[in-house]
Formats: structure tokens, C-alpha cells, sequence
């Protein structure tokens, strides 16, 4: 009963993604309950690849009370958990591709597996879920004032305030976040600095729409700057508590 177009629909906007992104990474074939799922995801949609306010939406009458994306706090809190602030080369080095599939598979049934070992499973999924956003973290019509102020800390804070209230909620949390990150202790174990960390997480953040290849060149070096700019400057002390 449900029209064609529903379908059609869905299939264009995911051939249009799979011609940006190639196709499912790994060595595992689909499994039966991966299929399963992506027959179902025309009428249980992805956190995967949706919008911010598509994702809040979704988990409304789970989460009523949640300003934040669950999916973002609850694999932030699991690579926590597995000590990933302890863990040398968290974030840069990649999770096994099979396993950061199944445990998608897994989040995009609002689970989280019990019995997760590698800290790298569940970053590498969360650096995903950012990167896939429908939308970029910052908005497209910030991205100027991002590169125009990538070093100045006062006008880069200013931009972040005046983004859309979700988007500023999900970077604040990020780079909460990421601040544990940098504290020296840490730092001295899992080897990612404050440079090594804006540098893996501003793509993720921030997409630049150019197709010349000089100015993604150039604006990469003022997207990581900006990114850490943030993590050495932005106030996140008000995201206490927040979910």
C-alpha cells in the first residue's frame, strides 16, 4: 500500500550517496539481518546520513527529554568507557571496517552491544555518523566566517554562537569532548595532540564545496585551525550534564 514514489525516492537519494562515498566497506558480505534492515530503512530511517533535526525527531518518543543526537552521547560515552582516552592513536587509527559496520547495524536499532573491546570500533562509527550528517555540522553558509577566522579565537567563538541552536548544541558536546582529550596526561599516551585531533575531526565538521583542487588545499590547513582554535578556546563548561 505504500506508493512507488516512496521507493523511488529513497533509492535515488541512495545511489546519490553511494556515487559519493562507492560502496559498503569491508570483507564481509551482508549479512541476513543487514539486509533485512536496509529493506526496513525506507520506513525506519537511518541516524546514518540524516539531518540533525530528522535525528531529534527520531528518537522523540524514545528520548523526549534529549537535546542532544543519542547516537552522538551514547558511542562518545562508549569509546569513554573503553578507555579510548587512553588509548594510543584514538580516532586516527581506523576500527576493523566489519566490526564499525555491525555496530552500526547495531546503533541503528538504539543498541549498543555489550562485550565492545576496541575503543577504535566505536570512535571510528562516530567519526562516521558525523562525517555522513545530511547537512555538515556547520551549516554550509558558515563555512566562509570559518576560514576567515580560523585564528582568531574571539570571532571563531562568535561564529559558534550564532549557529542554529542544534547545530551549536552537537559541536559544543564534540568539543567538550575532544577537550578530554587534550589534557597533557592523555596526551602522553594516546600521542593525538591538539593538532592531530583538529586534523582528523575538522573534515568532519566542516565540507567545503570547491571542485579546485588549490583552494580545498588551501582551506584544509584554516578548517583544522578553526577546529582547533576551538578546542583551545571554546567555553563548554555550560554542556555539563547536558544529553
Amino acid at each position: 500500500g505504500v506508493a512507488i514514489s516512496t521507493y523511488a525516492k529513497y533509492c535515488y537519494n541512495k545511489l546519490q550517496k553511494a556515487a559519493l562515498t562507492g560502496a559498503k566497506k569491508g570483507l564481509k558480505k551482508p549479512n541476513i539481518e543487514e539486509i533485512r534492515h536496509a529493506k526496513n530503512a525506507v520506513f525506519n530511517p537511518s541516524m546514518f546520513g540524516s539531518s540533525l533535526q530528522d535525528i531529534i525527531s527520531m528518537q522523540k518518543e524514545r528520548y523526549p527529554d534529549r537535546q542532544l543526537p543519542w547516537v552522538q552521547t551514547r558511542l562518545s560515552e562508549e569509546v569513554l568507557a573503553l578507555n579510548g582516552d587512553q588509548t594510543e592513536g584514538i580516532f586516527r587509527v581506523p576500527g576493523d571496517i566489519d566490526e564499525v559496520n555491525a555496530l552500526k547495524l547495531q546503533v541503528d536499532q538504539w543498541k549498543i552491544p555489550t562485550g565492545l573491546e576496541d575503543p577504535h570500533v566505536p570512535a571510528s562509527l562516530l567519526k562516521l555518523w558525523y562525517r555522513e550528517l545530511e547537512e555538515p555540522l556547520i551549516p554550509h553558509e558558515f563555512y566562509e566566517q570559518c576560514i576567515t577566522h580560523y585564528e582568531n579565537p574571539e570571532a571563531a567563538i562568535a561564529v559558534v554562537h550564532s549557529l542554529p541552536r542544534i547545530n551549536k548544541m552537537v559541536l559544543c558536546y564534540l568539543i567538550r569532548f575532544l577537550q578530554v582529550f587534550v589534557q597533557p596526561a592523555n596526551v602522553a599516551v594516546t600521542k593525538m595532540d591538539v593538532n592531530n585531533l583538529a586534523m582528523v575531526m575538522a573534515p568532519n565538521c566542516l565540507r567545503c564545496q570547491s571542485d579546485d583542487p588549490r583552494i580545498i588545499f588551501e582551506n584544509t590547513r584554516k578548517e583544522m585551525s578553526f577546529i582547533r582554535v576551538l578546542i583551545q578556546h571554546l567555553d563548554t563548561s555550560f554542556m555539563e550534564g547536558v544529553l
